[in-house]
């Protein structure tokens, strides 16, 4: 299984993302080819101090080919660009394999 992790720090307006994220960026990122599952989280909290993250998502893939090929597709390619629309704040995103 190969990962993707998308870490939000606060944006300038959470109302804002949580709709826009919900309404519109979810439902474009889970058309990307190879997405076998997803998952989201809005305020996830710190083990030992407060988490600088306001939003993370996790999505899977078979392996890192199918990531790769996900990315370069055109919804892949939307789902990049989309990103400004509601991440003022910016965002990280992270790709391991997960054994």
């Amino acid at each position: 299984m190969y990962k993707l992790l998308a870490l939000y720090p606060h944006p300038t307006d959470p109302a804002h993302f949580k709709t826009y994220y919900v309404e519109k960026h979810v439902p474009l990122a889970v058309t990307m080819p190879g997405l076998l599952g997803s998952r989201y989280s809005f305020e996830p909290e710190g083990v030992t101090a407060p988490s600088p993250y306001f939003c993370v998502f996790e999505g899977d893939f078979a392996d890192k080919a199918a990531f790769e090929a996900a990315l370069a597709s055109p919804q892949g390619q939307a789902t990049a660009a989309d990103i400004p629309n509601y991440a003022t704040g910016g965002i990280t995103l992270l790709h391991y394999d997960a054994k």
